[in-house]
């Protein structure tokens, strides 16, 4: 929200499509339940889990005019609700980059491409 003694620039702003994929990574990684980010094609029935520096790839962002579309694959923790962390990360997802990007969101997609077992 700009202040009234803010003074006002015009033109436009574009936010590339990486860093909202970035964000949405990072919103991802601090949500509960959610292990790490993953390849969107799965090879020979394995999720690879993706280091930190690669979220983007785990993550498609289609800019339409109704809004932007955001697809997540994610790997989730054992023993964890997966209808209820994925939900949760949709709406996570959904809230920062509508308030900190302030771009119009149509639809978060989550899809689970594995889960992660606990060595013991």
């Amino acid at each position: 929200m700009a202040d009234k003694d803010t003074p006002r620039v015009p033109g436009a702003l574009h936010i590339a499509d990486g860093v909202i994929a970035e964000l949405a990574g990072y919103t991802a990684l601090a949500s509960y339940g959610v292990v790490g980010m993953a390849a969107p094609t799965v090879q020979d029935g394995f999720a690879k889990l993706l280091p930190a520096q690669k979220l983007r790839r785990g993550i498609l962002v289609d800019v339409q005019e109704e809004g932007a579309v955001i697809d997540l694959y994610v790997i989730i923790e054992n023993g964890t609700n997966l209808a209820a962390v994925s939900k949760s990360l949709a709406n996570s997802v959904r809230y920062v980059l509508e308030q900190f990007v302030q771009i119009k969101i149509a639809d978060v997609r989550v899809h689970v491409q594995g889960i992660h077992l606990k060595k013991s």
